[in-house]
Parts: structure tokens; sequence; C-alpha cells
């Protein structure tokens, strides 16, 4: 028996989740910004916060979630895995690594577009 995918389109602070091109994959609009925090430090799935790690910290996705993250701005692109919560400023859909942020060709702040799913 299919199922039946609900999908809801929400716009809040500037945030978007929209549908992409399968029913299984949503994409998310906004701010990326890059954290850090003494390298070690443990994140809220119990992980030790790597700055060389292609990490991110999401508010509402399952830790160990792989997402890809684009650079609106220049199209570069890099999967992620979920290990810790945030970004919690108005706007801001995920926190890179500095080694996330520098894939994606950014440091501090970047239009992006994360993608979650197949």
């Amino acid at each position: 028996m299919k199922q039946k995918l609900n999908i809801v389109l929400l716009v809040m602070m500037g945030t978007s989740i929209v549908p992409v091109t399968s029913q299984s994959v949503l994409a998310e609009s906004g701010i990326a910004s890059t954290y850090s925090t003494t390298d070690g430090t443990q994140t809220a799935s119990g992980v030790k916060l790597d700055d060389n790690a292609l990490t991110a910290a999401h508010r509402t996705l399952p830790f160990g979630s792989k997402v890809r993250v684009t650079n609106t701005k220049n199209g570069q692109t890099v999967v992620v895995t979920i290990t810790d919560r945030g970004p919690f400023v108005p706007g801001r859909v995920i926190d890179l690594t500095p080694a996330g942020a520098q894939a994606l060709g950014f440091s501090g702040l970047a239009p992006v577009t994360v993608q979650v799913g197949e």
C-alpha cells in the first residue's frame, strides 16, 4: 500500500520548507552560519565537536541525518551530518562547522538551500 505524503509549506521568520523533485525530499532555504566553540566540546547528540568534520546543527532534524547544503550564491554543495541543535537566530536554517562552510566557499553567513532526503 502506497503511503500518502502530506507536505505543508511553512513560512516563519524568513525560513521556508518547500517540496523538491521527489516526494521524499524536502528543501529549506535561509541563511547558514559558521559555528565553532572549542574543538572537543560535546554537541547535543553527544558527539564531540570537530571543526574539521563535515557536521552541522539543525533545530529539528534527527541526529545522524545527512543533508545536502548548497550555497545559492556560488552553487557549491556539501553533504553534512546533523550532530547538534541550532541555530537559534531567526532566519538561520543551519549552523555549519568551519570545514562545512569552507567547502561551500564562505565564512560567516551565506544564503543556502538545505535538502533532506533521498
